[in-house]
């Protein structure tokens, strides 16, 4: 396949040494076995009664029996990317996790058939959290979409807007809304999610805080809406990735996307030589993200110590593309380390 032609995921990172970036070498019964001893994927939240932990029974089901398509997403019910998973799998099953780390490890052990979790918004910027988290684990890019978010300050019933004192969100909810809470001087406070500060000021009845969530966190924890449409920007879209175990196979019967990483000897024109594969090509760049190396962030080079980074490339191409395909070839000649994330279908819709 055209993908074979960039190097697997276990070659070096600048030190010459051999290194699996992403280890995945158990079975997929053995990782399920595994899972009841790892603390982070016994942390998925039960919210109601219709959507209870996963039990043994599930976890002993496999994938292809029929049943509707099981995808996590970080945060409960209400969250934004519920409604994202929602938008990307109609009827599926969506899986609530604490945590960005445990929706990337429940897909990896069978736990769940998809995850659906957010990388940048139009407003906020990138989540670096989940470009780290993409190289730590051996998952595959298979689609992306995106998501129109319509921030609203949520109370509870009887609060006026004149009461409120604080606010509380999601770091980046707090950020898409700036403006609007400087000038209602409200205190922000960030929690994990937005639809959980919904459902903390509904089950501590506190009188003095709103949440930044969606009308739909409003319906489900029973809250009143004091404030519409309270981002920054009208234009406040978040894409989200769609991630599984197997790649997809790349077509060109539409327009498609894929996202690469690689890293770079230090050295003057380098990173302006790896872009220069693209452009020569005719090779549109739409997102480009540089994140340091975390195991070893400085390099020594010529008596001198410089960051080390990653860089990842989101182009508009397909690699069952040809010149997609001759790209990489190019950018393997002197990239220190080269790995394709995925080539997927861009959404074009907008909800």
């Amino acid at each position: 396949m055209a993908v074979h032609t960039v190097r697997s995921p276990a070659t070096h990172l600048h030190t010459g040494t051999s290194r699996n970036i992403s280890p995945s070498h158990r079975k997929p019964n053995d990782a399920i076995r595994f899972s009841f001893r790892s603390p982070k994927l016994r942390r998925f939240i039960s919210v109601s009664s219709s959507l209870q932990p996963l039990s043994s029974n599930q976890l002993a089901e496999p994938v292809s029996n029929g049943s509707r398509v099981r995808v996590a997403y970080q945060g409960v019910r209400g969250a934004y990317s519920e409604s994202a998973a929602e938008k990307a799998y109609p009827n599926c099953e969506a899986v609530p996790c604490e945590e960005f780390d445990t929706a990337f490890e429940a897909v990896e052990r069978w736990l769940v058939d998809r995850a659906v979790l957010p990388i940048e918004n139009s407003l906020g910027g990138s989540i670096h959290r989940n470009y780290d988290l993409l190289l730590r684990h051996n998952l595959h890019i298979v689609g992306e979409v995106k998501l129109a978010v319509r921030h609203c300050l949520l109370a509870n019933h009887g609060v006026k807007l004149d009461g409120l004192r604080r606010v509380l969100s999601h770091p980046q909810a707090l950020a898409q809304c700036e403006n609007t809470l400087t000038r209602l001087g409200l205190v922000r406070e960030a929690v994990d999610d937005t639809a959980g500060a919904a459902k903390l000021i509904a089950l501590e009845g506190l009188s003095d805080a709103a949440a930044v969530a969606s009308a739909k966190a409003a319906e489900i924890y029973g809250l009143s809406i004091v404030a519409e449409d309270i981002q920054d920007d009208s234009d406040n879209v978040t894409r989200f990735l769609m991630l599984a175990r197997e790649p997809i196979i790349p077509g060109t019967n539409r327009l498609f996307k894929t996202s690469i990483v690689f890293s770079l000897e230090e050295g003057p024109g380098v990173l302006f030589k790896a872009l220069a594969v693209f452009a020569l090509r005719q090779i549109n760049l739409t997102k480009m993200e540089s994140r340091p190396l975390r195991k070893t962030p400085l390099r020594a080079s010529g008596g001198l110590k410089y960051f080390d980074y990653l860089f990842y490339v989101d182009f508009e191409a397909s690699m069952a593309d040809e010149v997609a395909q001759n790209a990489l070839r190019h950018l393997e000649e002197f990239a220190t380390f080269l790995r394709v994330l995925g080539s997927y279908p861009v959404d074009t819709t907008m909800l």
